[in-house]
């Protein structure tokens, strides 16, 4: 395996499902040995905002719902399944999962991609206020506030793979 390729599949996954992110970072000669979390979460973020507009929707759109479809199929990656775990969002009572669901269904509706937030260290009625708060947002402003999130998502992930500074 190539110094990129092992790059690529250590890093591909850390912008949900969007390798391209991973290998445009290295073809672009961004990183720097030793490899940190914040230089290589730099690195990544720095291609994720060049990328077309296109590209990072391709991006919003490769998440998976909170609480959805894919959670209760067991087809989440496993961060993601971590993550969403992690506040709470794997134990919800039949209400709080039709809440989600029916949020999920209204926020895509009207924005054309799945309802995005680092859940780390938020617990789900934490995330319902936030969702009910954005889902009023206008399409821009929830693309750029969507944007962030996955950039937020992306640090915190880089964080468990690689030593910070």
């Amino acid at each position: 395996m190539t110094a990129r390729e092992d790059f690529v599949a250590r890093f591909g996954g850390v912008f949900e499902h969007s390798p391209f992110i991973a290998e445009r970072a290295y073809d672009a000669g961004l990183l720097f040995v030793p490899l940190r979390a914040d230089g290589v979460h730099q690195a990544l973020v720095s291609i994720f905002r060049k990328a077309s507009r296109e590209e990072r929707l391709g991006v919003l759109r490769a998440h998976p719902d909170l609480a959805g479809r894919l959670a209760i199929a067991g087809e989440l990656t496993e961060e993601s399944r971590n993550e969403q775990a992690g506040a709470g969002l794997d134990r919800l009572t039949p209400e709080e999962h039709a809440r989600f669901t029916k949020l999920n269904d209204t926020y895509t509706q009207k924005f054309g991609f799945p309802f995005i937030i680092a859940v780390r260290g938020l617990n789900k009625a934490d995330i319902l206020a936030a969702f009910e708060e954005r889902i009023h947002n206008s399409p821009e402003a929830e693309f750029e506030t969507a944007t962030a999130q996955v950039e937020r998502i992306a640090a915190l992930r880089l964080a468990t793979l690689l030593p910070e500074g």
